[in-house]
């Protein structure tokens, strides 16, 4: 092993490789939280049980309060998750009330909430080319998500029941893991609630047990990057915006 001169001292090989290497992960981590999106169409190639596997292993690597990892996950592929498709477009079509486990939708009309969420809405409509007064253009795109946006493969993140909404920020953490680890494996993503309004629905074709909460879903799969939405962006407040500094100069 050899030694480098550097103007703070004597440093080992070793250990610039290291920095180097540290920063370059860095980068890439910081490169994958700017360029991630939401992935709202994607190929029909399936995602291995192996690729899958490494992605969540990955993830759990997130915090959690007191490690206490409240997360579970299934994962769901072929034709389990075809009839969980249609029986979720046949109830909503059939104006079956939605039942979530957890509720993400929250926001009052007249909040700066709804208000990023119309605009997301008219993004997307855009690149759609589907007209505000087109009634049935906008229902199939609703029930695309529902199918989990035609995805090869789900993931259903749960918990248990009896722990309330105590664990959001840790399953957030690890959903945002999820995210940036499929990247790495060439894969796209979409968190999306409308793949877990109907958990019975889930339920029933998988087996969940009712001790266990459904808290939300993700489509996981090989982007199609022909389909129209999958250039989309979305808008990000600026962080002046919404940031109060507090004993700085």
């Amino acid at each position: 092993m050899f030694k480098v001169k550097n103007n703070g001292g004597l440093y080992t090989a070793s250990f610039c490789w290291l920095f180097f290497y540290i920063r370059g992960a860095l980068m890439k981590i910081i490169e994958a939280m700017n360029t991630r999106i939401s992935v709202r169409a994607y190929k029909p190639e399936p995602v291995s049980r192996e690729m899958i596997k490494q992605v969540l292993q990955d993830a759990v690597s997130a915090p959690s309060a007191m490690n206490t990892q409240p997360w579970e996950f299934l994962v769901i592929t072929g034709e389990t998750l075809d009839k969980i498709r249609k029986a979720n477009v046949d109830s909503l079509r059939s104006g079956v009330p939605i039942k979530p486990d957890h509720l993400v939708v929250g926001w009052t009309n007249d909040s700066v909430y709804r208000r990023r969420q119309i605009e997301l809405a008219k993004d997307i409509f855009k690149l759609m080319d589907i007209k505000r007064e087109d009634k049935e253009k906008r229902a199939a795109w609703s029930e695309r998500g529902f199918r989990f946006f035609d995805a090869p493969a789900a993931i259903i993140i749960l918990t248990e029941r009896s722990l309330g909404d105590a664990p959001l920020m840790d399953i957030g953490a690890v959903m945002q893991n999820i995210c940036l680890a499929a990247l790495s494996h060439g894969l796209g993503t979409c968190i999306e609630d409308q793949g877990s309004m109907y958990p019975d629905i889930l339920r029933k074709f998988t087996g969940i047990p009712d001790e266990k909460r459904v808290m939300i879903s993700l489509a996981i799969g090989y982007p199609d990057w022909d389909f129209p939405v999958n250039k989309l962006k979305s808008a990000r407040e600026s962080v002046d915006n919404i940031t109060t500094w507090s004993g700085f100069d």
